[in-house]
């Protein structure tokens, strides 16, 4: 069975904790793949917002995620802290894919609970059509990625 992989960078530009809550958890006792997908969420929020950004106004247009890619690692347990590390990668002449590492400390070891990739694509919310991918955000990118 052919297994996803994600060929993740060697530097996040954006780190974010996150704490496990208890409607994280799923029946099997630790955080749900449905709670994955909220964290990235959200620290993909809190990314952007450190871009002076957001999903609605990046940078003059819009974004709209066309794809994800998770990759588990270990289990994540209520009461874990998660450090979400983000960064941009990727880019094209219309998105670019934003990379994720979720982690956390349990007896004094770092442990990788998830690696995870969305695809990003600009997206003129009032034309309802793809945009082309700003400006200032390769430039911004491009002085942390380098």
């Amino acid at each position: 069975m052919a297994r996803v992989k994600i060929d993740m960078p060697a530097a996040f530009a954006f780190s974010t904790s996150i704490p496990v809550r208890i409607t994280d958890v799923n029946y099997g006792g630790h955080l749900g793949n449905d709670a994955i997908v909220s964290i990235l969420h959200e620290s993909r929020m809190q990314y952007l917002r450190s871009l002076g950004c957001s999903e609605l106004e990046f940078f003059g247009t819009g974004l709209i995620m066309s794809d994800l890619a998770i990759v588990y690692k270990g289990e994540g347990f209520y009461g874990d802290t998660l450090t979400v590390e983000v960064t941009a990668g990727e880019l094209s002449s219309v998105g670019f894919d934003l990379f994720y590492r979720l982690s956390t400390t349990r007896d004094g070891k770092i442990l990788v609970i998830a690696e995870a990739k969305t695809g990003m694509v600009c997206f003129d919310y009032q034309a309802r059509k793809v945009a082309r991918l700003p400006e200032p955000f390769k430039q911004q990118t491009s002085n942390t990625t380098a």
